[in-house]
């Protein structure tokens, strides 16, 4: 029997979104003199939201204040430039719309700040998703489970019956905390062998890959 529901992560699963994220991050940085990054570099820090992003992008022993303007900044200019150049990865949107039609109810779980998975999830998935969520304020950030039951809740649908579907260590983190199995996809953020060595069970390199897991689980 196919899973009732899928959560997804965003960034690195469902969305490229590096390059808006990296540049973002480095126009912050630059407006305060600080060093910058490549894109790849930039692959290794984000995960975890936005505001740990820019702690581990600063200089170590960056004011906590200067700290906050920097974070400040980016997100004044990631709204402004958060669809510059992201994109979903091949075959998303068609598998998104294959388990639609096969009944699983689908919904987003990010750590990303919760007004850009509203303008993210409108432009590219818009009527696709039962539900998508963002980091709150009265909500604790993956990999705590709160997020996800709270999003599971909004759907009605138990753990038990659902699957978690990311790109990194944090969303297996995510899915074993919230006692749901996960999914991990190769073609985001994460090398295969740092999802091995954080407990990945299931890989999957193709989005239709990714739609047969969920339908025909290996329970």
């Amino acid at each position: 029997m196919p899973y009732k529901a899928a959560v997804f992560d965003l960034d690195g699963t469902l969305l490229n979104t590096i390059v808006d994220l990296a540049w973002a991050t480095n126009y912050a940085l630059k407006q305060y003199d600080m060093p910058t990054y490549t894109v790849d570099e930039i692959k290794h820090l984000v995960g975890n939201g936005v505001a740990k992003l820019i702690h581990d992008a600063v200089p170590e022993g960056t004011p906590d204040e200067l700290c906050r303007k920097v974070l400040a900044t980016f997100k004044e200019h990631y709204a402004d430039h958060s669809l510059d150049t992201t994109a979903p990865y091949p075959g998303v949107v068609d598998a998104i719309d294959r388990l639609r039609a096969s009944g699983v109810k689908c919904a987003v779980v990010s750590n990303k700040p919760d007004f850009a998975i509203a303008d993210l999830m409108n432009h590219f998935f818009f009527g696709k998703f039962d539900y998508a969520l963002g980091q709150r304020d009265n909500l604790k950030r993956k990999p705590d489970a709160e997020p996800v039951h709270f999003a599971l809740q909004q759907i009605d649908v138990a753990p038990e019956d659902a699957v978690y579907i990311g790109d990194s260590e944090v969303d297996i983190a995510t899915a074993r905390n919230s006692d749901m199995p996960c999914i991990s996809v190769t073609w985001g953020f994460r090398d295969k062998e740092v999802l091995l060595a954080a407990g990945a069970t299931t890989l999957v390199d193709a989005a239709d890959e990714m739609v047969d897991a969920i339908l025909l689980p290996e329970k």
